[in-house]
């Protein structure tokens, strides 16, 4: 019974409050879409593969080993990808700004699993420069595997291509709309629970118990103000008008 009195009362203080969810809510979801649009710089995403293979010099027949191999060099490329040894050129080859550390923040290299294709992914706030970038870095790295590794086994597999209409991958403004309602939901939510608890003022005969912990004996509603009595006068004597000499009664 206690529970579901609680239960009661959670809905009580929310439908209370329903104004002001409903507000906050509609505010975060605003703010998020503003900033989404207009604030936040749109970021674009180029991919282009290596492929990871034997090396020309090896005439041995192409085995599981020669594949294992192949993918256990993979994670050595990915680490020589984004070193200063490639970007270095890569920035003076494209003529950027900044220096090759920014350049690797901007690169991921990824493969999926037991797999000699490696994927070089860039972003970058323009379309044209993320596929620059993509196509160059797998180039360099092409031409100077050899002279790090002592071993030519990398291929372009396939070349980044810019996009007529090219669409950012961030932000999402969708997303973003939807997370931040969700948050402002809650933060309502919180909101009017914290109110609610603070607000220790006395409103029903429920919060009486609760204050002074004795039961309410009686209550005694409002009474509105009963207007004050008119003089009224009497029809039968208002007909008459009296004559000179006259007086009513008689």
């Amino acid at each position: 019974m206690e529970e579901t009195i609680n239960f009661k009362n959670l809905f009580q203080v929310l439908r209370k409050r329903l104004l002001l969810i409903i507000l906050i809510t509609i505010i975060a979801g605003t703010i998020s879409a503003v900033i989404s649009f207009f604030v936040l710089t749109p970021v674009y995403e180029s991919k282009t593969q290596i492929l990871v293979n034997q090396a020309k010099d090896d005439q041995q027949l192409y085995n599981t080993q020669t594949v294992q191999t192949n993918v256990q060099l993979i994670n050595t490329y990915n680490d020589i990808i984004t070193s200063p040894a490639i970007l270095d050129k890569v920035i003076k080859e494209l003529k950027l700004d900044g220096s090759a550390q920014t350049l690797s923040g901007q690169i991921q290299v990824t493969n999926a699993q037991d797999s000699q294709v490696a994927q070089i992914v860039v972003q970058d706030t323009s379309a044209k420069r993320a596929t620059d970038i993509a196509n160059t870095t797998a180039s360099v790295f092409k031409n100077e595997v050899p002279k790090i590794m002592n071993v030519d086994n990398v291929k372009v597999l396939s070349k980044a291509t810019l996009k007529e209409s090219a669409s950012p991958v961030k932000p999402q403004p969708l997303i973003n709309i939807i997370i931040a309602m969700v948050v402002g939901l809650l933060g309502g939510v919180g909101l009017s629970f914290l109110l609610e608890y603070l607000d220790n003022t006395v409103k029903t005969e429920q919060d009486i118990e609760n204050l002074l912990a004795l039961p309410v004996m009686g209550v005694v509603t409002t009474i509105k103000d009963v207007p004050k009595a008119t003089n009224v006068q009497r029809p039968d004597l208002a007909a008459r008008v009296p004559q000179r000499g006259e007086t009513f009664g008689s």
